[in-house]
């Protein structure tokens, strides 16, 4: 069993109440526009990190972070990226990896609006956890945090920050 950490767009603002909310994962997947190289290392410090660059990261950050990242946990493969469209109109990148490498959960963040999806067409779930930092036109910031156990994806929870 593994307790996840999902955040996003922080945009070079990293909430210090991240580190209560996520005191009981193992590990923080970041989902694009860090925004700033301290937030990664602060994450660093506190879990260990799996994170993808977004399009407003600088290229130092985009040197350290790949551009998407696909993790084998507990019997479920996740695609890790920032850019993926919606469900089912993935973009063309998106599509081009699951078609290589099949995944079961598809992780990104950009469009700082909250969504789970079940996508109809193929056995693929779509998450992203929202915005958690204070750019942009989301009204709220969030957080989502889950845990994967036996091929399965419980206690999805949806965290809010506040405003934005």
């Amino acid at each position: 069993m593994q307790k996840i950490g999902l955040i996003s767009d922080t945009h070079a603002y990293l909430d210090p109440q991240v580190f209560e909310h996520f005191k009981d994962c193992n590990q923080v997947w970041h989902l694009g526009d860090v925004g700033d190289e301290s937030i990664l290392e602060a994450l660093q410090d506190f879990k260990p990190l799996k994170a993808v660059y977004g399009n407003i990261d600088s290229q130092e950050l985009r040197h350290q972070l790949p551009e998407f990242e696909i993790v084998a946990l507990e019997g479920l493969r996740f695609l890790l990226i920032h850019i993926a469209g919606k469900a089912p109109r993935y973009t063309k990148q998106v599509k081009a990896i699951l078609s290589e490498q099949p995944c079961d959960v598809l992780i990104c963040g950009h469009s700082h609006i909250v969504k789970v999806q079940k996508d109809k067409s193929t056995p693929l779930v779509y998450i992203n956890p929202g915005a958690a930092g204070k750019q942009g036109f989301h009204h709220e910031r969030h957080l989502m945090k889950m845990t994967v156990e036996n091929k399965k994806i419980t206690n999805l929870d949806l965290i809010t920050l506040g405003k934005r």
